[in-house]
């Protein structure tokens, strides 16, 4: 559906948040991610009994996900393509597989980072992207904890100061804030966005995969949960936080309440762009942090793996989850995410039907 068409969408009004018994899927062991190469362009990664026999590879305790390359599944299974050279070639060259619905004017979704964050993604490598994606601009929204992003004149400054300037970058939420609807949501019914998204007709989820002090993990879902929400409302109705008053960390719902949360508001974004909505998580400088933290970000303890890209939401961030459950120094990222019941964003998204949970990786050389 075009993003024009009515009923996609209206203005700011009462949110309202309904009771929901938390439900909780029993977790099964999937199947970890060990790339093997193959000839030719494509590689495949482990089954289940393969990485039992691989002391290097450890099971990701996940919900329903299997990697099913070179198997027999039932039903339809969805493709994350794979690079591990993390460059601008191999990031332009994953978007040219997965951007056929992309049209239009184009939002990039970027986590633009707090001052001077050190782990934000390349900047040389986004603007290489960009320039061959015409009519697009990157989009942010201000945030609702204090920092160099909380309000909109702060927020430019952190952009000049982070090299954000080679393209127009929208602040969605400068202008005020639209609501989108939740279909069926576990706790929302409706979740106000930065007004600006319904300028565009398609968005690019370019995420810088990595820890988050909260959600256990930052992805594709989270980018979109959190990074569209406007950041005096939106965040607020995502964190489970008062409406009133400054916001208390303390007293927000966490765990699987919070991943609910986040699957809510993601849910109203991938709604809203149907099909014309596509996802790259870079799995680089991968600290237990977001890179909300800053300059206090933990340093990161784990290897860079690379770059996935995909058109299915669930997928691309269980697929990331695999590699880094399947890396040999991934402990430190496991814990956070494990401490946090990370993993609920993924059966979450799997309830409600946000994706596919079987996918095939497919190596891009």
């Amino acid at each position: 559906m075009h993003p024009n068409k009515p009923g996609r969408y209206r203005y700011f009004g009462e949110t309202r948040m309904e009771k929901s018994r938390i439900s909780r899927r029993v977790m099964l062991k999937g199947a970890a991610a060990a790339v093997l190469a193959l000839d030719g362009s494509v590689s495949a990664v482990s089954s289940a009994s393969a990485a039992e026999q691989s002391p290097l590879v450890q099971k990701t305790p996940v919900i329903g996900s299997k990697n099913v390359t070179g198997q027999k599944v039932e039903g339809s299974v969805a493709k994350v393509y794979f690079s591990p050279v993390i460059d601008a070639a191999s990031l332009i060259k994953l978007y040219n597989l997965v951007n056929e619905e992309i049209y239009g004017k184009v939002a990039i979704k970027l986590h633009t980072g707090e001052p001077h964050g050190p782990n934000i993604l390349p900047r040389d490598m986004v603007q290489a992207l960009q320039k061959t994606i015409p009519n697009s601009t990157i989009v942010e929204t201000n945030t609702l904890y204090g920092g160099g992003r909380e309000n909109t004149a702060d927020h430019r400054k952190t952009l000049e100061i982070n090299g954000w300037s080679f393209c127009p970058v929208d602040i969605m939420d400068e202008h005020g804030d639209v609501n989108l609807p939740v279909r069926d949501g576990f706790h929302l019914k409706e979740v106000a966005m930065g007004k600006g998204i319904v300028d565009y007709d398609s968005m690019l989820v370019l995420t810088h995969f990595k820890g988050h002090a909260m959600g256990g993990f930052g992805g594709s879902m989270k980018n979109i949960a959190i990074g569209c929400a406007s950041g005096q409302v939106g965040k607020r109705q995502v964190h489970g936080a008062s409406m009133t008053g400054a916001p208390n960390f303390g007293a927000m719902p966490v765990k699987d309440t919070f991943m609910e949360l986040m699957a809510d508001s993601a849910q109203a974004v991938i709604n809203h762009f149907g099909k014309h909505i596509t996802f790259i998580n870079v799995l680089r400088n991968m600290s237990v942090d977001c890179d909300c933290a800053g300059t206090s970000a933990q340093k990161p303890t784990m290897k860079n793996i690379g770059i996935l890209a995909s058109n299915d939401l669930l997928a691309i961030d269980q697929a990331s989850c695999d590699l880094v459950f399947a890396a040999p120094d991934g402990k430190d990222v496991i814990e956070r995410i494990q401490s946090r019941h990370g993993l609920r964003q993924l059966s979450a998204m799997a309830e409600k039907k946000m994706g596919n949970p079987q996918y095939e990786l497919i190596v891009v050389k």
